[in-house]
């Protein structure tokens, strides 16, 4: 490049302006960011090529950590499925693997999620509403009931509860005489961003820690392609994060779980390669794209030169991309159709390895087998119609693109600084730093769109007199409470009262003594102990979590 041409092309640029007028719109991101009306050559050091962006599959994987992109395997496509009980679920599964889905993604309802049984008073009025019901081994049976599990990969989105939900899910395994070794999927199993933005938690987090490391330990040595911890973002987003802050604080709890593994003295090569992230899609296309970009970049430097990382698969950030649920209206409710596919686009273009395209009535009830099949025809038509999988990273060298990703890098920087003041993640959180934090950024977000800033289609902008479609809803019937509770009622006559309590006098010595849990959840799951039993039990020892609260 001729620097002199370039300088004076540019000076014409800017004087061809001068006499130009705007609209007046309010040109930041989504998340408040200035953005410039154009990007250039000198937005970005191009001598910086390789360290910074180098090619497909090179360190430090801005652009994919594969060569070849979706030419070698297209993402996953996952579509979030659970209601009711266990046998509505399964059916449910297999309707969508008979449409071409390609890997199950469990919801739990809320009880499960909050490690309660069906039959607690609590539970009253939740079984089987936002999830499904699974409150023993018995239910896990029944959900993966004509599902090989050596032929799918399952992700399942639970968190306090998970080592013993997984405990279920082994046993199952067993049953079905699957080797271990042959089992894939997630866990989603983060603790931290409960406590942060989601607060589905039980425990106090420093002993939460101990049970995510036992699992990380107890799948490193025996379910070696199972991902223990799927770092998640999601749900940060969805309380109201800006993007930046979504990336450093998912960045930060993941590296808060490599540091507990490592001082438990696991060895960062053979578990890190198993840790996985869980990212938001939200609605503003580049921001999106470059935050996920920077999270490649960002993770594979900290993983070489912080924890000397060697094997290469460690310094992959390998993530799971979901769209925005937080960007769906019940009003108008067919626009999230289009949302949802710009949102699903965004993460593609941005490398994600496995994608859920939310459904269009998600705002107003569990999706329908209608709008769950549209959803996952958005990903198909993506994948097969678009073009976009021909090529790897066709935004990479782009100016703006690049611009937004080295922003995004030095913000996540700075806010790693500030959790460090801390002194670390944990303390953070007792301190209320985070949750302090969202707050303030959703509601600058919230008077941007009171106030017109930011326009949100149906709600400030282009309402119309019919905006609710009448579309179908899927409904819960309340007869699947009951039907829960007497299964599990039964359940609990009949199996042997011996091998319940031993189970449990089990749980309870490995937690005094410091033992991996997971040998003796796999143990009780088989002697169907229930959830909540297996809850309670730890509670006598580890006790709960009060949040602090924050102003």
């Amino acid at each position: 490049m001729n620097f002199e041409e370039y300088r004076l092309a540019k000076l014409r640029y800017k004087e061809k302006l001068t006499s130009l007028k705007e609209s007046g719109e309010n040109y930041t991101t989504v998340s408040g960011e200035k953005i410039n009306l154009l990007y250039a050559p000198d937005d970005i050091n191009e001598s910086e090529f390789l360290e910074k962006i180098n090619f497909p599959g090179e360190f430090p994987f801005t652009r994919g950590i594969h060569p070849n992109g979706y030419r070698g395997k297209v993402w996953t496509m996952r579509q979030f499925a659970g209601f009711g009980t266990p046998e509505d679920t399964n059916e449910r599964f297999k309707y969508l693997l008979a449409n071409g889905q390609t890997g199950l993604s469990v919801a739990f309802d809320l009880p499960t999620l909050m490690g309660v049984d069906a039959d607690h008073p609590t539970a009253n009025g939740e079984v089987g509403i936002c999830g499904v019901a699974i409150s023993s081994l018995d239910d896990m049976e029944t959900l993966f009931d004509g599902i090989p599990l050596d032929k799918v990969s399952t992700s399942m989105t639970i968190n306090s509860p998970a080592a013993m939900i997984f405990a279920f899910y082994l046993a199952v395994a067993k049953k079905q005489n699957v080797n271990f070794s042959s089992l894939r999927g997630t866990l989603q199993n983060d603790i931290l961003k409960e406590y942060i933005a989601q607060k589905e938690y039980i425990y106090p987090p420093r002993p939460s820690m101990r049970i995510i490391t036992d699992m990380i330990e107890y799948c490193t040595n025996e379910v070696p392609q199972w991902n223990p911890v799927s770092v998640s973002g999601y749900h940060i987003r969805e309380a109201g994060s800006t993007a930046a802050q979504e990336l450093a604080y998912t960045l930060a709890d993941g590296f808060a779980y490599i540091e507990d593994a490592m001082a438990r003295g696991l060895d960062v090569d053979k578990f890190a390669p198993r840790i996985s992230f869980f990212f938001n899609s939200h609605l503003d296309f580049f921001e999106e794209i470059a935050k996920y970009r920077a999270a490649r970049r960002i993770y594979a430097k900290r993983m070489k030169n912080k924890y000397g990382a060697k094997n290469p698969r460690s310094l992959w950030l390998r993530f799971h991309t979901q769209t925005a649920g937080c960007t769906l209206t019940a009003q108008q409710p067919e626009n999230n159709i289009v949302r949802t596919a710009y949102q699903a686009m965004a993460g593609v273009l941005g490398g994600t390895q496995s994608l859920h395209t939310n459904s269009m009535d998600e705002t107003l009830a569990l999706p329908s087998e209608k709008a769950v099949t549209i959803a996952l025809r958005t990903q198909q038509i993506l994948a097969y119609e678009t073009g976009v999988i021909n090529t790897v990273d066709p935004l990479g060298g782009s100016y703006f693109v690049e611009a937004l990703t080295n922003k995004m890098e030095e913000e996540a920087e700075r806010i790693f600084e500030e959790i460090d003041s801390f002194g670390g993640v944990i303390p953070a959180i007792e301190s209320g730093y985070f949750q302090k934090e969202i707050a303030d950024a959703a509601y600058r977000y919230q008077m941007e769109l009171e106030s017109n800033k930011k326009f949100h289609i149906g709600i400030n902008a282009f309402k119309s007199g019919d905006d609710e479609i009448d579309i179908p809803l899927l409904q819960v019937s309340p007869e699947v409470e009951k039907m829960q509770i007497k299964k599990l009622n039964e359940l609990k006559q009949t199996r042997n009262q011996q091998n319940v309590a031993d189970s449990l006098t089990e749980i309870s010595q490995a937690a005094a003594d410091g033992k991996n849990l997971m040998p003796v959840f796999i143990n009780a799951a088989q002697n169907y102990v229930t959830l909540g039993e297996m809850i309670d039990e730890l509670k006598q020892h580890f006790g709960i979590h009060e949040e602090t609260v924050v102003f």
